[in-house]
């Protein structure tokens, strides 16, 4: 049996997330930021920095070992001109044995040689 990708969606990671973790590029703004949240739940450090555009990426990255992502809910994605969208999600997670957390965030991208980044966000 398959299990659906991390990022919620019904098909598996190698069909879903894992083709743009592997170097593919994500067709929207919307699959990018699905395999951002798969990304986060992988720890895969590598593929979060190297998705966000260089203009806002940190030098670094730690990520928090004791985090456990709960999962993902797309509220909103638009497009705002032919190489800039934004999609609105909600990410549930907790912190070792804390009370859950949601992060509400409406992100910016941009597409630049036919591949899309993450620019920035608003809580």
């Amino acid at each position: 049996m398959t299990l659906p990708c991390d990022c919620g969606a019904a098909a598996c990671y190698a069909n879903c997330c894992g083709r743009w973790h592997a170097g593919e590029a994500a067709p929207t703004a919307e699959a990018l930021m699905r395999s951002r949240y798969s990304a986060f739940v992988r720890g895969d450090v590598a593929y979060l920095l190297a998705s966000w555009h260089p203009s806002t990426r940190p030098s670094t990255l730690d990520l928090q070992a004791q985090i456990k992502w709960l999962g993902l809910t797309v509220k909103a994605h638009h497009s705002t001109g032919p190489d800039t969208a934004t999609v609105e999600f909600i990410a549930r997670s907790r912190l070792g044995g804390g009370p859950a957390q949601r992060l509400h965030e409406l992100s910016r991208f941009v597409r630049e040689k036919g591949r899309w980044f993450y620019l920035d966000g608003d809580h």
